[in-house]
């Protein structure tokens, strides 16, 4: 296992986690798009890590459903958290054009799904030690 790469994934991750929190702390000119994509960005780039993690090569997409469903092959109860990823599927594209956008109440959802999400698959990552990231 490139723990090395693992290891950036995670840090990346953690970055999306602490932009949502940042975002969502503002009381004036929330940033509800802003948020959903950065919860979105946050559980693909744990998914991908925790592929990497398991010695499999992520496939080159946005989707969580798919990214679960081989992440699933490596730990079948990563099939639980399958409705919080289709919550934050649509967040990855469709959001960021003209078109669509998400409103607060969304993206108080998605930041607790996101939160959920998290929480189940740093668990997954046993032998990886990142206390600074994950406190």
């Amino acid at each position: 296992m490139p723990e090395k790469l693992v290891k950036e994934w995670i840090a990346k991750a953690e970055e999306d986690y602490k932009t949502v929190l940042t975002l969502n702390r503002q009381r004036k000119n929330k940033l509800p798009n802003s948020i959903c994509f950065h919860c979105q960005q946050c559980i693909e780039k744990y998914l991908k890590a925790f592929l990497i993690y398991n010695e499999s090569e992520p496939p080159r997409t946005h989707d969580l459903r798919k990214l679960n469903d081989v992440a699933a092959s490596f730990d079948s109860s990563l099939k639980n958290i399958y409705d919080f990823l289709e919550q934050l599927n649509p967040y990855s594209v469709e959001f960021r054009y003209p078109g669509s956008s998400a409103t607060l109440k969304e993206a108080k959802q998605a930041v607790q799904v996101m939160k959920k999400a998290r929480g189940v698959l740093i668990k997954k990552f046993i032998g990886i030690r990142q206390p600074k990231l994950w406190k």
